[in-house]
């Protein structure tokens, strides 16, 4: 397993804080301060990637304190590793007109400063990539899962013939940090970023942080302010220790943060994740997110006519749906979702669906929120469906949106 560049940043700031938490119960019970355990590192390592773990990448579940990391999320900023996120570089003259022939968005008119999220399909019309396009001046550096950029860069390489186009994949010279919460803009802007480029969602800038190159992207995906950075992956540790010494010196709270908070923060605001929520086995329209990642108006690219079809003859057989658990049982990745009793004399009736995410909403009174993929017969919003969670049937109530959050447009 691919070990965080950050690993050893994540473990001693998890140290100084059980050190922290151990002082302040010997300074509370003396007595007691004799018994009280030697502090050690409470960060809970996860393997991210492919069934084969070796090929796995390290991330943080959490830092020793999951509460309190989604807290700087919602009050504060976040500041997270993202060694799951892979780049892909695409140099030349004419990269944004060859990629606007591949891409399910138009991106015909995109200037630097500006970014898009797009689809990069097969010739089946099925879901190769989900990908954030962002536009510089010097190259477009595309956002996209880590474990599908080395194929991607490939695929897309194999379609230039003539046009001055270079692509390849880049996920192993950057870092990338991801900044989630209000405060993220304040706390770029005091370490020398112009953040009036990142004040709408889809903008780009590149800058210095520390003296260090970076280039960063707005992408919001926790109903947060949400800033994408990209950085050499040889400073990226002077640029987590500057951001988050700087904020200590300050009032904005910030610490870092692991998956598991940003992972609920993402549920709560709408957001599906590829190869967690969708994936490469589903069509556009299934995903949840068509209407951001695909223009009807556009003229080809590969998988056209398979979208095409889709939206002007029918519906998918299946659609990701967001769900609203009836009290605070959380299910699991994975469970059945059964459409109630037809009759009314059982519990449920058939197999529907499956739970692709789920997690306990902080912002709705810890009930249980999910996603699921749903058959569309049965995906009608606010109909209810029986779930299995934490050993017992329950039921859901499927929203409208993917959202759980009023604020949020998801």
């Amino acid at each position: 397993m691919r070990r965080s560049v950050l690993h050893d940043e994540l473990e001693s700031f998890a140290l100084a804080e059980s050190n922290r938490r151990v002082e302040l119960v010997r300074a509370a019970d003396r007595a007691a301060a004799q018994e009280t355990q030697p502090a050690k590192s409470d960060v809970m390592w996860i393997p991210y990637g492919p069934a084969e773990e070796a090929h796995c990448v390290q991330i943080a579940a959490d830092i020793g304190a999951a509460a309190a990391e989604y807290a700087a999320i919602r009050r504060g900023v976040g500041v997270m590793d993202s060694s799951q996120r892979g780049v892909i570089e695409v140099r030349g003259a004419h990269r944004i007109a060859f990629l606007q022939r591949m891409v399910t968005q138009d991106i015909s008119k995109l200037k630097a400063g500006e970014a898009c999220e797009s689809f990069w399909l097969n010739r089946k019309g099925r879901i190769e990539a989900d990908m954030c396009l962002c536009e510089f001046s010097d190259c477009m550096r595309i956002d996209l899962d880590r474990f599908v950029a080395n194929d991607v860069a490939q695929q897309l390489q194999a379609f230039v013939f003539d046009e001055d186009v270079a692509i390849r994949d880049a996920s192993d010279e950057y870092a990338r940090l991801s900044l989630h919460g209000p405060a993220a803009l304040r706390l770029l802007g005091e370490v020398g970023m112009d953040i009036d480029a990142l004040s709408t969602q889809l903008h780009v800038a590149s800058g210095a942080i520390a003296g260090q190159d970076v280039w960063c992207a707005r992408r919001d995906q926790t109903g947060e302010v949400g800033v994408e950075i990209f950085c050499a992956l040889t400073h990226v540790v002077a640029l987590w220790r500057h951001l988050l010494e700087h904020a200590s010196r300050g009032d904005i709270v910030a610490r870092p943060v692991g998956w598991s908070a940003f992972n609920a923060a993402r549920i709560e605001g709408g957001t599906p994740l590829f190869l967690v929520d969708f994936g490469k086995s589903n069509l556009p329209h299934e995903s949840g997110v068509l209407a951001r990642r695909v223009n009807f108006k556009k003229g080809c690219y590969l998988g056209q006519e398979v979208v095409a079809r889709m939206e002007s003859l029918g519906k998918p057989k299946q659609m990701l749906r967001a769900l609203r658990v009836q009290g605070q049982a959380i299910p699991v990745s994975g469970a059945q979702i059964f459409a109630p009793s037809a009759d009314g004399a059982g519990s449920f009736g058939d197999c529907v669906g499956a739970i692709t995410s789920s997690t306990p909403a902080p912002m709705l009174g810890a009930v249980g929120v999910a996603f699921g993929m749903i058959k569309t017969a049965a995906a009608t919003a606010g109909a209810d469906v029986v779930i299995a969670a934490e050993g017992e049937l329950t039921r859901a109530t499927i929203q409208e949106t993917l959202s759980f959050l009023q604020e949020s447009k998801a």
